[in-house]
């Protein structure tokens, strides 16, 4: 959860980036959010870009609450099918907003079960989300990123938990995604020492599924992503995700068997119907999402 205030050297480097706002062309012109772009730049992809600039877009807990309920909102959208989560080309989230905790003790933090609504939308999100981040992505900002269902990032990037540094640990699921997507051995590395990831390592880690040469085409190619998975059943696609993310909970014979229930499960909706007769008569489906 470290914020981008945090360290000179950090502070320096951000400011030596420069370059346009990435998403500022496909945003409406109108938001009823205060920390946040949302738009439809292709049929069926929500695109929600973080927007905070002055603070490099450090996390705080509005703007969490903003992107929950703009989430909720898009996924009670049927004309949805997917979303993508962006910053800019200058920092993805830059951390969380140090302000916010400086001051706070166990017990204020502990009842007020402090940050417990960043984990939200990992719950109760059911479409797929891809995470597209240029710049850095540091303590919080690396979390929120790795709560996407596909991360996609620029060469530019820069991974980071260096919660260590202000004598705190990740507590946003950092400890837990990042020894699932890179193994405890690099994830202890990266936690103890508060070294930074490149987005070179990223890829080569398995963290990312694609690293792309710019920031323009990164969010290009995860929109393009979102907009091919949209156009797709929903119901298989929520299906298709809740059976990878089981995957991350059971073993392998109790996932085996968990999603051979899900396939055998879609054989009662309209929508396998449509898709079988449509490929044995060499049809494009027309999907019910039903």
């Amino acid at each position: 959860m470290q914020a981008f205030r945090t360290t000179t050297r950090v502070a320096s480097a951000f400011r030596t980036v420069r370059g346009p706002q990435i998403v500022r062309g496909y945003a409406d012109s109108a938001s009823e959010y205060q920390y946040l772009l949302v738009s439809r730049p292709k049929p069926g992809v929500g695109l929600i870009q973080l927007n905070r600039p002055k603070a490099l877009n450090a996390l705080c807990t509005p703007l969490i609450l903003e992107l929950n309920s703009a989430l909720r909102t898009l996924q009670a959208d049927k004309t949805i099918g997917a979303f993508v989560l962006t910053g800019s080309d200058r920092a993805f989230a830059a951390g969380a907003d140090i302000k916010e905790m400086k001051d706070l003790t166990f017990s204020t933090a502990y009842g007020a079960d402090f940050i417990e609504a960043w984990s939200d939308l990992v719950t109760f999100l059911k479409k797929p989300l891809i995470t597209a981040v240029n710049g850095y992505a540091l303590g919080g900002g690396c979390e929120l990123a790795m709560m996407g269902d596909i991360m996609y990032c620029s060469q530019k990037a820069v991974f980071g938990q260096p919660e260590i540094k202000l004598g705190v640990i990740p507590g946003a699921g950092g400890s837990q995604r990042l020894t699932k997507a890179i193994g405890k051995s690099r994830a202890m590395e990266v936690i103890l020492t508060g070294d930074n990831i490149s987005a070179k390592q990223a890829g080569e880690w398995g963290l990312v599924a694609r690293v792309f040469e710019t920031p323009q085409e990164c969010l290009d190619g995860a929109i393009a992503a979102a907009e091919k998975i949209a156009s797709f059943s929903q119901i298989a696609v929520k299906a298709a995700k809740e059976v990878v993310n089981k995957s991350q909970d059971l073993g392998i014979r109790e996932g085996v068997e968990y999603e051979r229930r899900v396939f055998h499960g879609l054989f009662g909706s309209k929508d396998q119907k449509i898709g079988m007769k449509a490929f044995a008569e060499k049809q494009k489906p027309e999907w019910s999402n039903e």
